[in-house]
This record gives C-alpha cells, sequence and structure tokens, in this order.
C-alpha cells in the first residue's frame, strides 16, 4: 500500500497511490456504478440529452420496495425499521427519494473516477490523486457506499473482528483485504478534513 490521504497544498486532499491500486480503486468505483444502475430512462438522466425534461425528472417516482440485492438493500435502507406501519412508511419514503439518493451515489461515484483518471504521476511514476473540498466530499461517500458494498458481500458485522484472522487459503481474503483498506483511505481523508 502506497500511502493515505494527506492535506494538499492550497487546501483539499491528495493520495498517491501504486498503479495496480488506483487500478483497484477505480475498477471497484465502476463496478459500484453498475450496481447501482443508470438513472431513470438510462442516459435519459443526463441534462445534455435532448429529450431531458427537468419538470419530469422533478416528479418522477422510484421504486416502492427494498431492493433484493444484499449490497443495494445497504446502500437503500428502509427509512423506517419498527412501528406498526413501518412498511408501509419506508415505501413511500423510497418512492420519493431512492431516485435522488441514487443520482447523490452516481455523482460521487464518477466525481472519484474522473478524479482517479486526471490523476498526475509523480517522478516515481505514482498517480496522485488530487482533491478539492467538493471532491473530498464525493470520495468520503464514494468510500462509504464502497465499504457498505463489499461490508455486505462479505457479510459483515459490527462486532466482527475475524476478518483479521482469515487464513490466506480463503476465498474472501482479496475483498476483505479490499474491505480493510478502504477503511483505511476513509478514515485516512475524514482526518485531514477535520484537520
Amino acid at each position: 500500500m502506497t500511502g493515505l490521504f494527506k492535506r494538499a497544498h492550497g487546501g483539499g486532499a491528495q493520495l498517491t497511490l501504486d498503479p495496480i491500486e488506483a487500478s483497484i480503486l477505480r475498477n471497484l468505483t465502476v463496478q459500484m456504478l453498475e450496481l447501482i444502475g443508470p438513472g431513470p430512462g438510462g442516459d435519459a438522466s443526463d441534462s445534455s440529452a435532448a429529450d431531458y425534461d427537468p419538470l419530469a425528472a422533478l416528479f418522477a417516482e422510484g421504486p416502492s420496495e427494498p431492493p433484493e440485492d444484499p449490497a443495494l438493500a445497504r446502500l437503500f435502507p428502509d427509512a423506517y425499521a419498527e412501528g406498526p406501519d413501518a412498511e408501509s412508511a419506508s415505501s413511500e419514503f423510497r418512492r420519493f427519494t431512492e431516485n435522488d439518493l441514487r443520482a447523490k451515489k452516481r455523482d460521487d461515484a464518477l466525481a472519484l473516477v474522473r478524479a482517479l483518471d486526471a490523476a498526475e504521476k509523480d517522478r516515481r511514476g505514482r498517480p496522485v490523486v488530487k482533491l478539492d473540498a467538493a471532491a473530498c466530499g464525493h470520495a468520503l461517500g464514494t468510500l462509504n457506499d464502497l465499504r457498505l458494498t463489499l461490508g455486505s458481500r462479505l457479510d459483515v458485522s459490527e462486532d466482527d473482528d475475524s476478518l483479521y484472522r482469515l487464513p490466506d487459503e480463503d476465498d474472501r481474503k482479496p475483498l476483505v483485504m479490499a474491505y480493510l483498506w478502504l477503511g483505511g483511505l476513509q478514515e485516512s481523508l475524514l482526518d485531514v478534513l477535520m484537520s
């Protein structure tokens, strides 16, 4: 592992990665984008599309049922867990908020992909990802979403420390290493933003 986020000169944050790490982070982010899916109507959510109708987009309703995929269910959880009307209240809440939440997660992930693609190389040929304040927010959201996605695939619970003791032969080991690495990146970015 090359490094963690550091404060950038002039504000924001920067991250120096090994080329393989940059490729892994980009690949995981693109896979998460594919999992989240395109906006309503595919590319119609892109305001540059000729047939884009902003008024229709404003009143578009999202799904009312929770996603079946455990990773998506973790990214888009029910709003209400308890109470006599929790299911119907969650359904109604989801119908009016999930499209916007999906769009936010897509925007965050696309911003990170763009930052990775725009990374300059240092003297040793390593990508240096530079983020301004807005890009830091996007990156933080995406790192969190990536960890939630991998955590659901690994069935991680809050008090599960067995991830640190997996034998090398365990098929989950690469995902666990990515999960832990993303946690380190997320924590270091938070430290930069809080300092």
